[in-house]
């Protein structure tokens, strides 16, 4: 069993899946996305990834084993559109949201099981408005 600090990590990178998800679900394509409402769903969205870059790189190597997904490139990709945030290129941010954000959900939501008191502690997480999108969790414990 993995210490449960992790679950904090794990937690705000599926919120933040989330809400990226309801962000851009209305869109056909990333040049919709970009542009709409002033671009605050694009910018929204990019702090979020940024977010789940850093959670990444709190949560213990030994809980990322999965070789399904390239668990540094997470951490590399919040590096880059930190430190370049006029170059974000707006098709990597669609293909991120589109074609990976699903996949790192699903392998997030698999970790769960694997942390100390984990039920006990999703169960209080989602009695808070930070975590509210995250009920299908309470399905699953």
């Amino acid at each position: 069993m993995f210490d449960s600090k992790n679950l904090l990590y794990i937690l705000t990178m599926l919120e933040a899946i989330e809400k990226i998800a309801i962000y851009s679900s209305d869109f056909k394509n990333e040049e919709e996305f970009y542009s709409a409402n002033k671009q605050l769903n694009f910018n929204a969205t990019v702090n979020l990834l940024i977010a789940i870059g850093e959670e990444n790189k709190k949560i213990d190597d030994q809980l990322k084993l999965s070789n399904k997904i390239n668990w540094k490139n997470i951490s590399a990709m919040r590096d880059k559109i930190s430190h370049n945030y006029r170059g974000v290129d707006e098709s990597m941010v669609w293909e991120i949201v589109k074609e990976y954000l699903p996949k790192l959900k699903e392998l997030l939501v698999e970790m769960l099981p694997k942390i100390e008191n984990n039920e006990l502690y999703i169960k209080e997480a989602l009695k808070t408005k930070f975590y509210e999108d995250l009920g299908y969790l309470s399905k699953n414990h």
